[in-house]
Formats: C-alpha cells, structure tokens, sequence
C-alpha cells in the first residue's frame, strides 16, 4: 500500500476499496489529522498506538475490515473525538475505561467484535452520546444505569450479548431523544420500565429473547412514534393492554411465545375503521391468532402490517441477531 500524504493533510478518506496489510502506522504523524476514514476494507492487525498522536482527531473510522487484539487505551486520550466506529472487525479483550475520557464522542460503534467483559460505568459519562452501540459481542454483567442518564442519547444498541441484570424503572426519566432501544438476546430480567411514555420520541423498542416478566404496561399506548414493538420470547403475564390500539404508526408488534392470556383487545382489531382480515387457527397447544392489515389512514392498522401472537407463526420476520440497525 503506497500513499503519498502531507502533514498538513486534515481529511483521509479510503473507505470501500481493497486494501489490506496491517494498517499503517504513518497516520499517527500527521498531526492536523481531523477525519479517517479507513472503513470497508480488508486491514488486519491491530490498531496502531501512534493514533494517540493525532490531537485534532474528530472521526475514527475503521468499521468492516479484520482488525484484532484490543481497543488500545490511548483511544482515550483523543479529546476530540467526536465518532468512533470500530465496528466489524475481531477485536478482543474488554472495553477500556479510557474510552470514557473522550468527553465529546457523539458516535461510539464497537459493534460486531469479540469484545468480553463488563460495560464500563464510565460509559454513562459521554454526556454527548448520540448513539451508543456495543452488538453482538460476548458482554456479560449488567448494564450500568449511567447509560441512561445521557440526555442526547437517540439510539442504544445491547442486542446479542450476554447481558444479565435488569433494566431501571425510571429507564426514560433522562431520554428524551431516544429513538431506538435494542436490547434483544440477552439474559435480561425484571418487569418492563414504568416510565417508558416518558421516552416520546421512541420508534423502536426491542427487548425480545430474554427473561422479562410481569405486565405489559400500558402507557406503552402513550408511545405515538412507535413502529416496532418486540417483545416475544420472554415471561410476560396478563392481557394485551387496551392502550396499544392507540400506536397508530406501528408497523410491527411481537409477543409470541410469552405466558399472555385473554382476547386481541379491539383497540387493534377495529373492523369500522381497517379493512381487516382476522384469521383463528387451532393447534395442539393455543390457539394461532394471525391478523393482516389492509387498512387505511387513521386507523391503527394503517401501519401494523406483521403481527405475531402465537408460538409457532413465523409472520414477523423480526431483525433479531445482529441485524438491528
């Protein structure tokens, strides 16, 4: 790899082609470095020390290629930083507590790696924190309640890890912004948070595959930007709230294979409003309740077009995995 760069170079973008080798060292020297951008290519080794040098760093961009060993603790040191995506690769070892001296990341992307360990409580310090994403790697303890005390917050990705612990009842007394709350496959428990209509912006709500119990609240109707609401593969007891036929932008809603009981309330099945197909059939187990949409506007089934009851039906094709944003 030959590259022809000057000191005073502040912009470096290489993402989306075919380079490999270790990645070069030389970008540490290049002191009025703002932006790099090595991104979707197929560098290997590790990320290299000299990358602490470059005190004007605003964006580390190393996402998609086949970096390994560990987040270097001198990450930390960039005062700068304003996004870090380190996504993609096969890093190792834990998060480094340093991360959380980076006072001004917005982005912190360290999903799909190999990453173990705890997440730091540190982490909760980034006070501006947009989008935090640690996804399918191998975390085990609890998530620190700091993380949700991140007022700018939009997005909080934990889908695919080994999360145990439970998540705080006041969870959205503090995010105001949050848009997207993935916490998918992991070992969560507890009853669901009783502030979430306090989270007004929410779009996307993911705690499926877990431990939760209890209820299912229904101030969760209070959500009006909801689009996806999964929550199947739990214990959650009782009846389908009433108030979830006021989500009238809400394309997806899974609660299969969780301990519900009662009727479809009909809140969601409103045959005056929707042009609606409700479809019963029975197995050896429950009954399979599938519903399909052809509603039109101002109608709750204007936007639900997947709905999944039951412990068999495959309607909902949920992005489950890694694949959640």
């Amino acid at each position: 790899m030959a590259i022809c760069l000057k000191k005073w170079h502040a912009y470096v973008s290489l993402s989306f082609n075919s380079f490999s080798g270790e990645v070069p060292s030389l970008f540490g020297f290049l002191h009025q470095l703002q932006v790099l951008n090595l991104g979707n290519n197929s560098f290997t080794g590790t990320i290299p020390s000299s990358f602490s040098n470059i005190s004007t760093l605003e964006t580390l961009n190393l996402k998609f290629n086949s970096i390994d060993g560990q987040i270097p603790k001198v990450i930390g040191s960039l005062i700068n930083l304003r996004e870090l995506n380190l996504g993609g690769n096969k890093l190792i070892g834990s998060i480094p507590l340093s991360l959380s001296n980076a006072s001004r990341l917005e982005t912190l992307e360290i999903s799909y790696n190999l990453l173990q360990g705890n997440i730091p409580e540190g982490i909760g310090n980034l006070h501006n924190l947009n989008l935090l994403s640690m996804q399918c790697n191998q975390l085990t303890g609890s998530i620190p309640f700091t993380n949700f005390n991140i007022s700018r917050i939009e997005s909080i990705g934990f889908t695919n890890n080994s999360l145990s612990g439970n998540l705080p009842s006041g969870l959205c007394n503090g995010l105001p912004k949050l848009k997207g709350l993935y916490v998918s496959l992991n070992k969560l428990h507890g009853h669901m948070p009783t502030s979430l209509s306090n989270c007004s912006e929410l779009q996307i709500l993911s705690l499926s595959d877990n431990e939760f119990d209890g209820p299912i609240h229904g101030e969760i109707g209070r959500l009006p930007n909801l689009q996806r609401l999964d929550l199947g593969d739990n214990h959650f007891t009782g009846i389908i709230p009433q108030e979830i036929g006021n989500l009238v932008n809400l394309v997806k809603l899974g609660m299969e294979r969780n301990q519900i009981t009662g009727s479809v309330p009909i809140s969601i099945h409103n045959e005056k409003q929707c042009e609606s197909q409700v479809e019963r059939k029975k197995n050896e187990q429950e009954d399979k309740v599938t519903v399909e949409s052809h509603g039109r506007k101002n109608c709750f089934f204007s936007a639900l077009n997947e709905l999944e009851l039951d412990t068999e039906s495959v309607i909902i094709l949920m992005e489950t995995g890694c694949g959640e944003f």
